[in-house]
C-alpha cells in the first residue's frame, strides 16, 4: 500500500521541480493545504446530510405544500407475493409469454397484469412533492455557497486578473476563507454521493455516481497540490449555473410554467458562457509571463509549454526557483480537463 500511494503521490507529476511535499508542510512563516485538512468534511458530510432531512421535513415540504403541490405519488399497486417476486427478483418488464404464464398462474388477464407491472414501477418514482423538496434543499445550499463565494473572492487579487492564481505558485498560503469554501464543497458532495443510496433509485445513478465522485477528485486534488485559488474560481462559477436549474426544476414541479421557461433560458445562457466562453478564456492554457525570484520572464518556454502556470518563489523561503516541467503538467491539466467535462453532464 505505501509503495502504490508513493507512486500516485508522486512529486515529479504533482509538483514543479525543486518542489517536495515537504517544502509545503506548514511553517512558522505560513500555513499551506494538507491532506489531512479535509479529514473533517467526512464528519461535515454526515451533519449537511442530516440538516437536509430537517429542511426537507419542516421547511421545504410546508413550503410544497402551500404552493399546492400534491404529496399523493403514483397509485399504488395491489399487493401480490407473486407479482412482487417476480419484478425484484426477475425482471420489471415481463414478456409476452411471462405475462401469459402469470395470467394463468394467478388467473388474472394479460392487461391486468401489464396494468400491475406499470403501477409498480411508477410506484418507485419520487413524487411531485419529494422532487421538490429535494431541488429546493439543493437551491438553498447553491445560493448559500456561491452567496460566500462571491463575498469572499470579491475581496481577493485573483477574482479580477487570474494571473495571480499562479504567483508564487505553489508557496501561496492558505487562509481561511479557502479552507472553509473546500471543506463545505467537499462535504456537500460526500452528502450527496451518500444519500444516492439511500433516496429513491434513477435511471441516472450511474452516471450522477460519476459526477460526485469526479466532483470530489477535483476538489480534493486541487486542495492537496495548492491549486486552491483557481479551484474557488471555477467552484463559483460552476455554483452560479446550478442555482438557477434548481430554480427552474422548483418552478416546474410548482406549475409555473412562465417562471421556469426564463428560469431555464438564463441556466442555458450562464451554462454556455461559462463552459464555453469563461473556463476556456480565463483558466485554460493561454499565453502568460512566468516570472522567477531573479526577475527574468520565461514566456517564451510558457507558450511553449501550453500552460497557464507560473511561478514566483517567495523570497522568504529562500529556496531555488522551480523549473517547469512541460510534459507532466501538460498531463496533469489533460486529466484535471477530463474531469471538467465530467462535471458537465
Amino acid at each position: 500500500m505505501a509503495g502504490i500511494l508513493a507512486w500516485f503521490w508522486n512529486e515529479r507529476f504533482w509538483l514543479p521541480h525543486n518542489v517536495t511535499w515537504a517544502d509545503l508542510k506548514n511553517t512558522d512563516e505560513a500555513t499551506f493545504p494538507q491532506a489531512e485538512d479535509l479529514y473533517l468534511a467526512c464528519p461535515l458530510a454526515f451533519c449537511i446530510f442530516m440538516i437536509r432531512l430537517i429542511f426537507e421535513r419542516f421547511i421545504a415540504r410546508p413550503c410544497a405544500m402551500g404552493l399546492k403541490i400534491q404529496a399523493n405519488g403514483p397509485q399504488k399497486a395491489q399487493p401480490n407475493a407473486i407479482l412482487e417476486k417476480v419484478f425484484t427478483a426477475i425482471t420489471k418488464h415481463p414478456d409476452e409469454k411471462r405475462l401469459e404464464g402469470l395470467s394463468k398462474q394467478l388467473d388474472w388477464d394479460v392487461r391486468t397484469i401489464q396494468r400491475w407491472f406499470r403501477q409498480r414501477r411508477n410506484q418507485e418514482k419520487p413524487s411531485t412533492l419529494a422532487r421538490f423538496c429535494e431541488s429546493m434543499w439543493r437551491f438553498t445550499f447553491y445560493l448559500y455557497i456561491f452567496t460566500y463565494g462571491v463575498r469572499f473572492l470579491k475581496k481577493t487579487p485573483w477574482l479580477w486578473n487570474t494571473k495571480e492564481c499562479w504567483y508564487n505558485y505553489p508557496y501561496q498560503p492558505l487562509t481561511v476563507d479557502i479552507h472553509y469554501y473546500y471543506v463545505l464543497e467537499l462535504s456537500f458532495y460526500l452528502s450527496l454521493l451518500f444519500s444516492q443510496f439511500t433516496d429513491i433509485r434513477r435511471k441516472d445513478f450511474l452516471i450522477m455516481f460519476l459526477h460526485h465522485v469526479a466532483t470530489i477528485s477535483l476538489i480534493v486534488f486541487s486542495y492537496v497540490n495548492n491549486m486552491a485559488r483557481v479551484g474557488t474560481l471555477v467552484m463559483c462559477l460552476h455554483d452560479a449555473a446550478d442555482v438557477l436549474i434548481e430554480a427552474a426544476k422548483m418552478a416546474n414541479y410548482a406549475k409555473c410554467q412562465i417562471l421556469c421557461n426564463l428560469l431555464f433560458a438564463m441556466f442555458a445562457i450562464l451554462f454556455m458562457s461559462s463552459r464555453l466562453g469563461v473556463y476556456p478564456v480565463c483558466f485554460s492554457p493561454v499565453k502568460r509571463v512566468c516570472l522567477y525570484s531573479d526577475g527574468r520572464s520565461k514566456a517564451a518556454l510558457l507558450e511553449a509549454a501550453v500552460t497557464p502556470v507560473c511561478f514566483e518563489t517567495l523570497p522568504s523561503r529562500n529556496r531555488p526557483s522551480p523549473e517547469l516541467h512541460v510534459p507532466l503538467f501538460i498531463t496533469q491539466q489533460l486529466v484535471l480537463f477530463l474531469l471538467s467535462a465530467t462535471i458537465t453532464l
